[in-house]
């Protein structure tokens, strides 16, 4: 019984459904349409040699829809995706670690930074020109550092030539 399907397998038509509706969820993603083309596949495999009307191929493919849409949630909650780069907007955060020179004097808690060939600003104690420091977080596009040699070597010492 193919009711108003033409001459078309009724299958073929709900296969072809559900590509359609995983092309436009490439097109325009939302992690919405991707669901109804998986149920809209799945009804065209059960309906494959199957006499099935298209009242009850409606109610197969809407079921399947709501089993779908109301389990992605959990399925996307438990097998999250995952960022190859978690850092790749977040550019302060991937400084951290690394040593940059003070450019502008640290007045007041607060001054310029040089790390590769940019310039940032900075936060962290008083600092001279020149002096060596180690970037150990941001706040927004504000890097928060250190001194580099009391991370690197512990307090300075009376060894160091500073005085104590």
């Amino acid at each position: 019984m193919m009711d108003d399907w033409g001459s078309f397998d009724p299958h073929w038509i709900w296969v072809a459904f559900g590509l359609v509706l995983a092309a436009l969820e490439m097109l325009v993603p939302g992690v919405y349409l991707i669901w109804l083309a998986v149920a809209a596949i799945i009804t065209g495999l059960l309906t494959f040699g199957l006499d099935l009307g298209l009242p009850s191929q409606v109610v197969i493919f809407v079921s399947l829809s709501l089993i779908a849409v109301f389990s992605a949630p959990r399925f996307l909650r438990d097998q999250p995706i995952v960022s190859a780069d978690p850092m790749l907007n977040h550019r302060g955060a991937q400084l951290v670690g690394q040593s940059a020179v003070v450019t502008q004097a640290f007045e007041g808690g607060s001054g310029r930074i040089k790390h590769g060939d940019s310039e940032w600003l900075a936060r962290g104690p008083d600092l001279d020109v020149g002096q060596r420091v180690r970037i150990s977080g941001s706040e927004g596009a504000v890097l928060l550092v250190e001194i580099a040699h009391a991370i690197e070597n512990g307090p300075p010492s009376a060894d160091d030539g500073e005085p104590s």
